[in-house]
Order: C-alpha cells, then structure tokens, then sequence
C-alpha cells in the first residue's frame, strides 16, 4: 500500500510540473511574436487573394525641372544650289569643221586653254594668199613712189605737165592705201587662224558639252558651257517680311544629303521681290565642290536669341505620335507622389536639351527618366533630386 501511495504521489507531481511548464511557454513573449507574425502572413495571404486588393511597389524615379535657356531663333529658307556665273563658249568663225574636241564635262580648265580645233586647210590657204597680195602691193607702192619722186624733181623743169606730175603723185597714194588695205586683210586671215583654236574664256569647270567631232560650227553656236572659276552659291527664297533680318556676310547652314552641312555666307539679297511668288532670293556664296549645282537644299540662318524652357531629352516619352512628360505631384506623408501624363509640344535640340514649346510650367518637377514603365496615376518613390535642367 505504501508504494502504491508513493506512486500515486509521483504521478501527481509530475502532472503538475507539466502543466506549469505548457503555462510558461505559452504565455511567453517570444511565442506570442510568432503567433503574431503568422496571423500577419495569414492576413497578407487572404488580402493578396482578394480581388481589387493588390498592392503594387512604387517605382523609384529622379525628378528634374525645366530650365531657362536661350535659344537661338533661325529662319529656315529653301533653295537650289546654282553656278555663281556660266560662260558660254562658241565658235566666233563659220563654215568650219570640227577636227578635234580636247575637253569634256567636267574638265577643270585654264583661262586661254585650247578647247576645240577646227580644221583650217582653207584659212591657212586664204593666209598664204593675202600674203602674195601684200607683197604686190608692196611693189605696186614702191613703183609708184618712185615714179613720184622723179615727177616732184622736174617739177619746175617744166619736163612734165602739171598735171602729170599730179597723177603720179595720186597714183603713190592711191598704192599706199592698196598696201594697208591688204596687209588690214592679212591681220583679218591671221585672226581667223587663231579663231581655228577654240579656247576656255576663263578658269573654271566644264559642266555641258554640245561639241561633237566633225560637226561644222556656226558663229555663236554653243560648244561648251563653263562654271566661272568653280564658284557655286546657294539661292534662298524669303518673303519680303523676312529681308530686313538679313544682311551681307551672315553665316548661313545648309543642310544637304546624309547627315553633311556646308557654311556659307550671304553675298546679297535681291532688290526686288517675285511677282508671282510674292519672294525675293538671298545669294549665298559656298566652298567650292562642296556641292552640286541643282540640288535644292534647306538653309538656316541665326537671326538672334530667343528664351525658352528645356528638358532632359530622356524626360519625354513619345506615344502613338506624341510627346509626354510625367509632371510630380507634392509628397504625401510616406514620401510618395503621383504622376501625371502631360502632353507637350516639343521644339528644337541642343546637345543632351529639348525644347518645350507648350504643355508644362516651368516650375513643375517632372520625372527625369523612365517614362516608358509609368502610366497616368501611378506612385512613384524620388531617389534623387537632379540638376535643373541636366
């Protein structure tokens, strides 16, 4: 009976000390965190799985503002690229064949440089025999002016009539001007001899031909055509309320094909304005073979400053067509702010700068990048604060 007691007793000893032991770890305070994390998971979990309920992170973005700067105001004009002066070359003598054509398009010739033979068999036949006739005439003058001089020594010797002695007299003179009348029609064959060379009538590039071999050319009839000294200038259209902010010697940029622009500057602006176009042309000198003749290109011109506001070029998203920026909202109390999608109308670039031409103060803090990944509405976290207008 005493074990039996004694047992009984043990068991009831050890019962107590269990159920004081499961009081203590229940009512300790590291278990009540977990228990209270677990109903936190447990309420995430069951809001997660609620429709309408999902919690979307806020994308962190850095703000910027719009700058003031000065933009420089150009005029656009559009025009074609033209010789500054063409010279025509022509044959000045007729009837004569072509025998050889010396240059081509192209060709960069010299002031004098021979162009164009012409066959001169019959000049140098005419040269050959106005040089017979300048040497009879040059006897004919030297008989007559002996006869002459015999005539004035018995003048008073009464040898001879008066009258005689006067046609000796006119019959010298009438030869001296036999003699220069002949040797004026030897200079005259001489000159058709060198009209047989056709020559470039000044420095430059030969841009059209129309001389062919064996042709026989006319006086006037155009063989060549010459670009004078290689000059080429641009020809700009204004109307006449744009004249009075240009001038002479104003830098003028023209825009040609794949990406390239050539300088030039303002020789002159016409005096008169088109009837029909209601435009006058500005006269713009540009290097040479920098360009064709015959291109039509776009120039601009400065013109002066003008003030503007600008943004970061990665601040605007383009959209089905249009530009966007997102303008910041104030921060609420946990640092957030909203978005908002504004449209803008953009103008000119300058480096890393767009021009804003309407759609935002210059004031409003706008997102700086990462418009692509925003919508109207959405929250957004500010990292960092970036330089006014970089």
């Amino acid at each position: 009976m005493a074990n039996q007691r004694t047992k009984k007793i043990t068991f009831l000893l050890v019962a107590a000390l269990l159920v004081g032991l499961s009081f203590w770890f229940w009512q300790h305070p590291l278990h009540q965190t977990k228990l209270a994390e677990k109903r936190d998971q447990r309420q995430t979990t069951n809001q997660s799985n609620t429709p309408g309920q999902t919690t979307k992170a806020a994308l962190s973005v850095e703000m910027t503002r719009p700058a003031i700067v000065q933009w420089p105001k150009t005029l656009e004009m559009n025009g074609s690229i033209f010789p500054w002066q063409e010279a025509l070359v022509s044959a000045e003598i007729t009837g004569l064949r072509i025998q050889q054509v010396l240059s081509d398009v192209g060709a960069q010739v010299s002031k004098g440089q021979p162009l164009i033979l012409l066959a001169d068999e019959t000049v140098k036949a005419d040269l050959q025999k106005q040089l017979a006739t300048v040497e009879k005439d040059k006897a004919a003058l030297a008989e007559a002016k002996s006869n002459a001089d015999r005539a004035r020594e018995i003048k008073d010797s009464g040898a001879l009539s008066a009258q005689k002695i006067n046609e000796y007299v006119i019959a010298e003179q009438t030869a001296k001007a036999n003699l220069a009348l002949s040797e004026a029609e030897l200079e005259n064959q001489r000159i058709r001899l060198r009209q047989t060379k056709v020559v470039a009538p000044d420095d430059g590039v030969i841009s059209s031909r129309s001389a062919n071999l064996g042709n026989v050319v006319s006086a006037g009839t155009e063989l060549f055509r010459l670009v004078r000294q290689g000059r080429i200038e641009w020809r700009g259209e204004i109307n006449a309320d744009q004249q009075n902010a240009l001038h002479a010697g104003q830098a003028v940029r023209l825009r040609l094909s794949g990406d390239k622009s050539v300088i030039g500057k303002v020789r002159l602006i016409s005096p008169t304005v088109d009837s029909n176009t209601r435009n006058a042309l500005v006269y713009v000198d540009i290097p040479k073979d920098s360009a064709k003749p015959g291109m039509y290109v776009q120039g601009q011109v400065d013109i002066g400053q003008q003030q503007g506001i600008a943004v970061p070029l990665g601040s605007v998203t383009y959209r089905d067509g249009f530009a966007y920026v997102f303008e910041l909202t104030p921060a609420d109390s946990r640092g957030l702010r909203k978005v908002i999608q504004r449209k803008v109308q953009t103008g000119r670039t300058r480096g890393e700068l767009i021009e804003l031409l309407s759609g935002v103060a210059a004031e409003a803090s706008l997102v700086l990048s990462g418009g692509a990944f925003l919508n109207d509405g959405d929250t957004v976290s500010v990292v960092v604060l970036a330089k006014r207008g970089v």
